[in-house]
């Protein structure tokens, strides 16, 4: 199959509900609002008071959990539901999430958002003293931690193990007795915690609380664990006190526009990203557009700063995935087009300034550009409402090795006349952190997890010896399994 994107690719959605007796029904609209981050397969466990049920396929959320005969395998009233794009772990039937385990004290359900650090290390110590694994994703470590753990209590054992992973994550977790939620540390991956009645709502993004009208209640905060059950909600802070550094690529690219995060609209945050780049990098063009449909925002804000007229100088085709044609190098030419088409009537003999939101691997954004020109443009301009990227990540984005970043291996100017442009700029760092509220970045602490765009890790990957070789991370934990 063709992959038509160069994008970062979406870590994954998750979603809770607790005493609610459409449950399984919530859990599927709330993914399908999370349907963006992640396409490749979805999964829904819901619990009756008696008995677990597990529904979990490939491919997305509509083509799997809208008949009434998939959703009455599903009782209960309480349930928790994943989006995947895998990350670590291959795409396999049985990496599909939530994750399921009878423990001693009963069953319990887990679905993770993010990627641990340390898995592999986890693993192969755990595999040595007996344990077996019957999937190839950091998550089932979690799994593995808690059925070994010594406490007594589940919370106990489910604290025990969180205290022993690293990395980026947030968990909804379902017993036959609650409901937890819980996020990492740093807070690098995001959760939020919402009411609809009497039933408490996990999810991803607030843009699920939305479809189901439920409303946010807040947050759940860094190192935090939220326990509901029939008697409320109980927060417990176990780890120390940290600052909290959120993921900049859920301002910058990942949520949903109309998802609100940090008390804003991301909406908000990607126009005034775009009103920054202008004030950084003015150009004197005719035409103010966007790489549809993630540059939207921040060309909008481009236009209203330069006062320059913002025109859709792209039309994207929103029903095109991967192909079904044998990828010649013929169709890898023309496959850009199947995703955008130019607006050659609006962008012949006219000087473009065309705004994205980030240049991965630049494959894409080579091929727009070529495209602009044989439509007719006179000029195109880039600009790019991030910073360059130069680092990979390690926290459940993923973004190839740093040999295969752009960025990484070339200079603003050699990326220019990579892509073809009259002119490329960037965002600067501290323009994304002025536009999204702060001054400036504070490089003894800084505000958010930036570090494909500084370096800065606020957590080493354990299981690299090569950090810079994301491949080895997935190839390793493949060879665990055998």
């Amino acid at each position: 199959m063709l992959v038509l994107d160069d994008r970062l690719r979406e870590e994954c959605g998750v979603f809770g509900v607790y005493n609610h007796k459409d449950a399984a029904t919530l859990t599927a609209l709330g993914l399908h609002a999370l349907q963006h981050r992640g396409q490749e397969a979805c999964g829904i466990n819901t619990f009756d008071g008696k008995h677990f049920y597990s529904v979990k396929r490939r491919g997305l959320v509509g083509d799997n959990f809208t008949s009434k005969k998939i959703i009455d395998q599903l009782p209960g009233s309480a349930a928790i539901g994943h989006n995947r794009y895998s990350t670590t772990g291959l795409p396999i039937i049985r990496n599909i999430q939530p994750f399921f385990a009878d423990l001693h004290l009963g069953g319990i359900s887990i679905a993770h958002n993010g990627n641990l650090t340390n898995a592999i290390y986890i693993r192969e110590r755990m595999v040595k003293d007996g344990a077996i694994f019957q999937t190839t994703s950091d998550t089932e470590t979690v799994v593995q931690l808690i059925a070994k753990s010594k406490r007594v209590k589940i919370i106990d054992k489910i604290i025990d193990s969180i205290f022993q992973i690293q990395g980026g994550y947030a968990m909804v977790m379902l017993t036959n007795k609650k409901l937890i939620g819980i996020r990492d540390p740093f807070g690098i991956r995001p959760l939020v915690l919402g009411k609809l009645g009497d039933s408490y709502i996990f999810a991803s993004e607030t843009c699920a609380l939305d479809i189901i009208g439920a409303e946010l209640i807040r947050e759940v905060e860094n190192g935090e664990i939220i326990i509901i059950n029939k008697d409320g909600i109980e927060s417990v802070k176990p780890f120390p006190k940290q600052n909290p550094r959120p993921c900049i690529f859920e301002y910058i690219y990942f949520s949903r526009p109309d998802s609100v995060v940090g008390g804003k609209g991301v909406y908000e945050y990607r126009k005034n990203l775009g009103k920054q780049l202008a004030i950084e990098s003015p150009s004197e063009v005719d035409i103010v557009s966007s790489v549809p449909d993630s540059g939207n925002p921040a060309a909008i804000g481009y236009s209203e700063q330069s006062k320059i007229k913002f025109d859709m100088g792209i039309i994207r085709n929103h029903y095109v995935g991967r192909t079904f044609i044998e990828p010649t190098q013929q169709i890898r030419q023309l496959g850009v087009k199947l995703k955008h088409n130019p607006n050659k009537a609006l962008i012949k003999n006219k000087r473009l300034v065309l705004i994205d939101d980030s240049i991965v691997r630049g494959t894409t954004s080579k091929k727009i550009v070529s495209m602009l020109y044989d439509a007719g443009a006179k000029e195109v301009h880039m600009k790019i409402s991030s910073p360059p990227i130069k680092y990979p990540d390690y926290y459940g984005i993923d973004t190839p090795n740093v040999e295969e970043l752009l960025a990484a291996n070339n200079s603003i100017e050699e990326m220019r006349k990579i892509i073809g442009v009259k002119t490329l700029s960037f965002l600067s760092i501290d323009g994304v952190y002025k536009a999204l509220g702060h001054n400036k970045r504070d490089d003894k602490n800084p505000q958010f997890t930036d570090h494909c765009f500084t370096g800065d890790y606020p957590v080493k990957p354990i299981d690299l010896k090569n950090q810079n070789d994301k491949n080895n991370q997935l190839s390793l934990l493949s060879n665990v399994i055998g």
